[in-house]
């Protein structure tokens, strides 16, 4: 897996196919294995490039607390030392965040794909956003109420399992959990109406973290917003991922590099 560094931070990565690139954020404290989903829909026709935000799976953990402008600032490393000249951008939660800062300081970014982010760390529920990272791994299964339904879970046993498995390999420690909630908690986007990138927001309608009102202020304050609620909690695009990708290929397919 390759490296990119910044200011002493060394950040993995990895990419995938051909073509235009497509660039996942993730959320606090997940690993990778987030958006394996949208990635195989995505790799192929597409070039898709998953990284570790600081903290997390094989990326440095330097200590806390961490800012959105240094993790947006890790984010451009990344694509310059993948040799990425623009990219789409796909951000869920934390990862949201950084992409919108990213998209105002940087030049890459093509377009935007938002999950459950707000303008705001106001408007984020710090005890629910702090209940999906329990400290003892023996609470991985039902901290997992926040981000599926119960009907997800009770129908996907097997699922549930293997991202608890998954979670235990990839995701980030405690302190450095602590250190990515303090990034989403001092976060301020400022004023929108100068990002006229192509920005699609999907939001579940039942997200316990960041309520859906924030979703839809957050595309209403882009010049190009579109919202799409989604059946859900936090991670409705794992639960309604066909669904959800479909939606995001085409979003991604109207606004290519011909556009």
């Amino acid at each position: 897996m390759p490296t990119a560094t910044n200011d002493g931070v060394r950040l993995r990565y990895e990419t995938d196919g051909e073509g235009e690139t497509v660039a996942f954020v993730s959320d606090v404290g997940y690993g990778a294995w987030l958006w394996g989903w949208q990635h195989g829909a995505v790799a192929g026709p597409r070039e898709a490039l998953v990284w570790d935000l600081r903290g997390t799976g094989d990326s440095d953990a330097p200590p806390g607390p961490y800012d959105v402008d240094a993790l947006a600032a890790d984010f451009e490393a990344v694509l310059a030392d993948a040799g990425v000249a623009r990219a789409h951008v796909v951000g869920a939660g934390l990862g949201g965040m950084v992409a919108l800062r990213y998209a105002r300081a940087y030049d890459r970014a093509r377009t935007l794909t938002l999950f459950d982010t707000a303008v705001s760390g106001d408007a984020v529920d710090e005890q629910a956003l702090r209940a999906l990272h329990p400290a003892d791994p023996a609470g991985l299964e039902s901290s997992l109420d926040g981000a599926f339904s119960p009907a997800f879970r009770e129908a996907r046993p097997d699922l549930v399992e293997d991202i608890c498995t998954w979670r235990r390999a990839e995701d980030a420690a405690a302190d450095a959990v602590d250190a990515q909630i303090a990034a989403v908690l001092g976060f301020d986007s400022e004023p929108l109406y100068e990002l006229t990138l192509p920005s699609l927001v999907c939001h579940g309608i039942a997200d316990p973290v960041v309520p859906a009102a924030a979703g839809e202020e957050l595309a209403e304050a882009l010049p190009r917003g579109e919202y799409e609620p989604v059946e859900g909690r936090h991670l409705c695009f794992v639960e309604h991922s066909r669904a959800v990708t479909e939606r995001v290929l085409a979003h991604l397919d109207e606004h290519g590099a011909a556009e």
